[in-house]
């Protein structure tokens, strides 16, 4: 699960990834475009909505995350729109932590950012096909890469979560391949309808 609940991560795992995502946020902030806000609120709210609805697999549950598909639209911006979405659904349902806020931002968010800065281009010169596969890979991988650091996140915390961290992982496992499937799909349909939206600014703008 993407959500770390207050009171598991130690104190310099919570202050570096409060750093980081503080960091992602404002390099985000200052890139992004008044005309960008429509579809970053738009992304945040799916991703509000869709992370509420878990589903239990084995000793942990998941839901989906749409990182690497907004990563793909959003760019850097994921940093921002992820970080809202936490925020409501920890101070509205108790959903996650306010502590480990930081943490959960960054754990999400720089994996799809990283997705949609590597592939976004490539995905905006392919074929509708192409890009659905490029897409799916992608999700799949950020989703991969998110269940990484969540791990990472509790390992460095406690020798104690090391077992725990190694069979969450695998728990990992059939998501990625439903983000992979729902990504593909997404990007396929917007390929063809609103191709413009695969288009983020680049990062260094």
């Amino acid at each position: 699960m993407a959500h770390i609940p207050d009171g598991v991560l130690s104190a310099p795992v919570l202050m570096a990834g409060g750093v980081l995502a503080a960091g992602g946020i404002a390099y985000a902030l200052r890139r992004l475009d008044e005309q960008d806000i429509p579809r970053t609120a738009i992304l945040s709210a799916a991703f509000f909505a869709v992370s509420l609805f878990a589903l239990p697999v084995g000793p942990s549950s998941v839901h989906l995350l749409l990182g690497g598909l907004m990563g793909l639209i959003l760019g850097v911006a994921i940093f921002p729109a992820v970080f809202i979405a936490l925020l409501l659904q920890s101070v509205m349902f108790g959903f996650g932590g306010l502590t480990s806020l930081g943490v959960n931002t960054f754990n999400i968010a720089l994996p799809g950012a990283v997705i949609g800065v590597a592939l976004a281009p490539a995905i905006a010169r392919s074929t509708a096909g192409r890009a659905a596969l490029l897409a799916g890979t992608g999700s799949a991988l950020a989703v991969g890469a998110t269940g990484a650091l969540v791990a990472l996140s509790l390992a460095l915390s406690s020798t104690d979560y090391v077992a725990s961290a190694k069979v969450m992982i695998a728990t990992y496992v059939p998501l990625m391949c439903v983000e992979g499937l729902v990504a593909g799909f997404c990007v396929s349909f917007v390929k063809k309808v609103k191709p413009e939206l695969l288009s983020p600014a680049p990062a260094g703008a």
